[in-house]
């Protein structure tokens, strides 16, 4: 089970106040509060109909949740507040987070369509932020991974987890979540905490306030840099996004690639939603790598898409999944 103090992580350092401090992060129990929000679009009646994400929102529904703590929204039910437009999903996020307090479990759920917008503030090594497509896209846009980070990450207190799982095309990093596993438990890419010393630690303590000027000013110049290369985006992705909450996600696909819309058992579903219940159902209790590796081996003999889990911290993946 994840421990319940906090977790340090890279080096001591002296701060501002000439006393010694180190990052940290705290995992939660998921023994308080549980919310859920999902999201089913199947764009009915549309050239970019879908089939399967109405059933993907219903089955996370029967995961375990009661009515009076979950959220579901899917285009063509009678209410219109229900539906998934851009304000309706937005509104729902912000429910989602409110009141967070530690140990909390928050769920959300998306599955839908995905896409790829051209970076504007140099955290994507590729150049381009992940995007999720409402059901209204055509007039109200699309919401892009620095919002959703900003709603639903950045206000969660450090102890509280929230579980995303982004069911859609090029979702490997949906949620800006800056630490990316292999399924050998490895950070993807270089871990920065090691050597990002005050200029980190300034900018964690400024993130947790919710003051991303304190954030900017604090890395310096490196943010101005970021854009220069693949390990400056993911440095400043790791100085601007990096957080004390328990927060992961886990993705369809890679960036780069697509998620299957497709049928499972007879009925139509995602790919990744069928994988992850299919793989908990078969075996709750299983450590954050192996739950990666038995999602990857479910999809593998059927599809290309390779699934991706993310968090807002260094973890360690031997922990046990609870949600």
């Amino acid at each position: 089970m994840p421990p319940a103090q906090q977790q340090h992580y890279g080096p001591q350092f002296e701060g501002q106040d000439h006393r010694m401090h180190q990052p940290w992060f705290q995992y939660s129990q998921c023994n308080g509060k549980k919310k859920a929000l999902c999201i089913g679009i199947n764009y009915a009646g549309t050239s970019a109909e879908l089939r399967g994400c109405h059933n993907d929102a219903r089955n996370v529904q029967r995961f375990g949740y009661q009515m009076d703590d979950i959220v579901v929204l899917l285009d063509g039910l009678p209410n219109p507040r229900q539906w998934p437009t851009k304000q309706n999903i937005i509104a729902a996020m912000q429910w989602l987070v409110r009141d967070a307090r530690p140990n909390d479990s928050l769920f959300f759920h998306y599955s839908g369509h995905g896409g790829q917008t051209k970076d504007t503030d140099g955290d994507e090594a590729d150049g381009h932020d992940e995007t999720i497509y409402p059901m209204d896209f055509e007039q109200a846009g699309h919401i892009i991974d620095d919002e959703m980070h900003a709603i639903m990450v950045q206000p969660l207190p450090p102890g509280c987890r929230l579980t995303a799982i982004f069911d859609c095309c090029h979702s490997g990093s949906a949620l800006d979540l800056p630490y990316i596993y292999s399924t050998e438990g490895k950070i993807k890419e270089p871990n920065l905490a090691a050597e990002a010393g005050q200029g980190l630690l300034g900018a964690v303590s400024s993130y947790a306030r919710g003051d991303m000027s304190g954030v900017f000013s604090g890395v310096k110049g490196l943010v101005g840099l970021a854009t220069g290369s693949n390990k400056k985006a993911a440095e400043h992705a790791k100085r601007t996004k990096t957080s004390p909450a328990d927060v992961i996600s886990w993705s369809g696909c890679k960036d780069t690639q697509t998620s299957a819309d497709t049928s499972e058992a007879g009925q139509a579903t995602g790919a990744m939603s069928w994988a992850f219940i299919e793989s908990l159902s078969r075996q709750p209790q299983q450590s954050y790598q192996q739950l990666l590796q038995s999602i990857r081996d479910l999809l593998a003999s059927k599809y290309s898409q390779k699934p991706q889990l993310s968090s807002s911290h260094p973890m360690d993946v031997n922990v046990i999944f609870i949600a």
